[in-house]
């Protein structure tokens, strides 16, 4: 049975955002949901390396704490990957007008980032985080007010106070209610087609342009745009200085090669 949250994919998308679903996500969480009143924002903490390192530890959680472990991760390129639709134990003790049941009323969001100075936030990975509440808040119709960093809900904790996100909560609040005014330039959409035509492809795509696309980088089994044929591509991105994001538009297109 799946639980309430399945409309977090097609609302994210229909905003222009990446979306990766991972597998299982419709009936994963420790129980349902109840009201959706808002989100609080959280950073990973975990790996400087990669676009979602902690991808496989938020569904599945750690030692001292059953996953999942949120319904989003963000990852350093502004994908959403999706992992669960049901409860998620992201919000702990804490408390924002009168509600201090954060897991059954709040949608946690776990961006990529370590945590320090060092680690700098990509803006596209902000953009995409600002765009992503901005899209769940509207769809439950509630203010930017409802949006918060981990350490607001935290903030009465008087035992491991978080920290979490490093950034500042009322400039990303600001910046999220002009997205709700319509005050926001509307995000860069990667082009149907390029120069040549050649379709962009993402995950879920079949046909002739996918077997091609897979013949380029080597895969012996193919069939649709799946999980593997997205890593081999990120992978591939990587190599060529593009952003990973898994898409393959029209600068993937040109980076394969003259014949693609």
């Amino acid at each position: 049975m799946s639980f309430s949250l399945t409309w977090l994919p097609p609302v994210l998308e229909d905003a222009g955002l990446k979306v990766a679903r991972e597998f299982g996500w419709e009936t994963r969480g420790l129980g349902d949901v109840g009201e959706t009143l808002g989100v609080i924002c959280h950073h990973t903490a975990h790996s400087p390396d990669g676009i979602q390192p902690s991808k496989d530890i938020l569904p599945r959680g750690r030692t001292a704490l059953r996953g999942p472990l949120a319904q989003l991760g963000l990852g350093r390129d502004g994908t959403f990957f999706v992992l669960a639709a049901g409860l998620s134990q992201h919000a702990g003790e804490g408390e924002f007008e009168g509600i201090r049941s954060g897991n059954t009323h709040f949608i946690g969001i776990e961006a990529e980032n370590r945590g320090t100075a060092a680690d700098v936030w990509p803006e596209v990975q902000l953009d995409a985080y600002r765009r992503g509440v901005a899209a769940i808040l509207k769809h439950t119709r509630r203010g930017v007010e409802f949006c918060l960093g981990h350490r607001e809900w935290a903030r009465n904790r008087v035992e491991n106070k978080k920290v979490d996100p490093l950034f500042d909560m009322d400039e990303f609040r600001r910046q999220v209610a002009a997205l709700l005014n319509g005050d926001a330039p509307p995000p860069l959409l990667i082009p149907a087609r390029d120069a040549r035509g050649r379709p962009t492809l993402r995950r879920g795509d079949t046909g002739p342009r996918v077997l091609e696309l897979q013949a380029l980088l080597g895969m012996e089994e193919r069939g649709p745009f799946g999980p593997h044929t997205e890593a081999l591509v990120r992978a591939f991105q990587r190599g060529k200085g593009l952003v990973p994001d898994g898409i393959v538009g029209p600068k993937t297109w040109v980076a394969l090669g003259p014949n693609s």
